[in-house]
């Protein structure tokens, strides 16, 4: 991994400040975040770091729709695509965009495995970390297909330690290096060990989904006995209906298949995001699940008091 350059993992909603990241940066696989978890939209938490970062803002790479994209329609720097146009981010990441943007410093991206794995890419100048890379990070970003071993063994640390900032870093380190280092999966496995006791937990919770719409399986998870993969728990869900929601305290989850048809931000007037999967704040819920024809009644049960 070139020495020089910085790595700063994040989340659409959850950004580094523009003074806090060294020289050139390039941003990989965040979304601009959208108004879906509560007021935190676009304005007041992307545009702030696109414009305080300015002219050393030299690329912003990305694949989740919003309707901001066309903001930058003009701007070069801005590689922005829908969901479906590209399932994931690595194969966004070329070598000849690596060529273009020129020098950088510090790379921003998202804290899974499509947005570690681009960061690895750029790292190795547009190349995939190995073979079958970009296909792996189709596979996980968007539940369809059988992803390989080296993204399942990866993906599973992740879904067990979502917030593990070293953890992060390892995996950029070992995909940079083309998976070549033996010692690096140690830390890994680790990790993808304790997903066993999310895992169960969640099918456990999966237990108490229940029929509220002809489409529509939903699960209150807010009561559990310790931590839980949420991932698992709505593909369980989507086996069952076509969407599946989980209420989770104040946050509820809605969740489709990739290839369903089904778009939550049109539904639910959202500017941006992955179409077959968001998060809404509860006190909002009724309204949702109004849009996804769940009648009054059964709607306003599940709203915060």
């Amino acid at each position: 991994m070139p020495p020089h350059v910085e790595l700063a993992f994040a989340t659409p909603r959850k950004l580094p400040r523009a003074r806090d990241l060294r020289g050139n940066v390039v941003v990989l696989d965040i979304a601009f975040a959208s108004e879906a978890g509560g007021g935190q939209g676009f304005e007041t938490t992307t545009l702030p770091l696109i414009s305080g970062l300015g002219p050393r803002l030299v690329a912003w790479v990305d694949h989740h729709d919003s309707t901001h994209h066309a903001r930058y329609a003009g701007d070069a720097r801005f590689v922005l695509t829908t969901k479906a146009e590209h399932g994931a981010c690595p194969e966004l990441v070329t070598p000849e965009l690596v060529a273009r943007v020129g020098r950088v410093d510090t790379i921003v991206c998202h804290s899974d495995f499509d947005g570690l794995a681009s960061a690895a890419k750029w790292l190795r100048d547009g190349v995939e970390p190995y073979v079958g890379c970009d296909a792996d990070a189709r596979a996980v970003d968007t539940r369809i297909g059988q992803p390989g071993p080296v993204a399942v063994r990866i993906d599973r640390a992740l879904r067990a330690r979502p917030r593990d900032q070293a953890l992060f870093g390892i995996i950029v380190r070992h995909l940079a290096t083309g998976v070549a280092d033996a010692s690096l999966w140690e830390p890994i496995d680790a990790a993808g060990a304790e997903l066993g006791a999310q895992e169960a937990e969640a099918r456990r919770l999966a237990l108490g989904y229940e029929r509220i719409a002809p489409d529509v399986v939903l699960v209150d998870a807010t009561e559990r006995k310790g931590k839980f993969d949420k991932t698992l728990l709505l593909l369980v869900g989507q086996e069952r209906a076509r969407i599946a929601v989980v209420v989770d305290g104040d946050s509820v989850t809605f969740a489709a298949a990739f290839d369903s048809g089904v778009s939550f931000l049109e539904l639910f007037g959202i500017s941006g995001g992955m179409p077959t999967r968001v998060s809404i704040q509860r006190s909002k819920v009724e309204h949702a699940l109004l849009a996804l024809g769940v009648k009054p009644d059964a709607a306003r049960r599940f709203t915060a008091s």
